[in-house]
């Protein structure tokens, strides 16, 4: 089966944040320096973390003491207005890494390391879509993750 993949520019760095900031604002919402700087220590992160990691990070970076609650009202918003995922399994959440962009990922995750790496498959998700539909739900919002080992890690073994 083959696949349909998305193929479009992914930001990064400063033009990321600029994105992000963008598409926030663009769905009704503030772009704060809290917010800035919780989207920025995600996009930092080459794993998937933790509100608690987030938290952690941007303390260190305002030399005061961030509440992982206010951390996770951010996450939660970025998770809404499509700035962020969150990788169910692992409890954490990764930055978009093209927040203008709608739909919905498929998470390769790393047992040894837990990197997670996505991929976009429209007609995988799709079909997923159409039986959730099928089946009496609506507002469908696929969450596929698959564990395993990375190239990286599985050369190691």
């Amino acid at each position: 089966m083959a696949a349909h993949h998305h193929h479009h520019h992914e930001p990064s760095g400063n033009n990321l944040i600029e994105a992000a900031r963008a598409e926030l604002v663009e769905a009704g919402e503030q772009w704060t320096d809290m917010r800035g700087e919780v989207f920025q220590a995600l996009a930092d992160q080459s794993r998937p973390a933790s509100a608690y990691d987030i938290a952690e990070d941007v303390s260190k970076a305002r030399g005061k003491r961030v509440a992982a609650n206010s951390v996770y009202r951010i996450l939660d918003l970025f998770v809404k207005t499509n700035l962020a995922r969150r990788v169910e399994s692992a409890n954490a959440y990764v930055a978009n890494p093209h927040p203008g962009c709608r739909h919905d990922c498929i998470f390769l995750i790393c047992d040894s390391c837990g990197k997670a790496t996505h991929i976009d498959d429209d007609k995988l998700t799709g079909a997923l879509v159409e039986a959730a539909h099928q089946a009496g739900f609506a507002d469908i919002r696929p969450v596929v993750e698959l564990r395993g080992l990375c190239a990286d890690c599985s050369n190691e073994a």
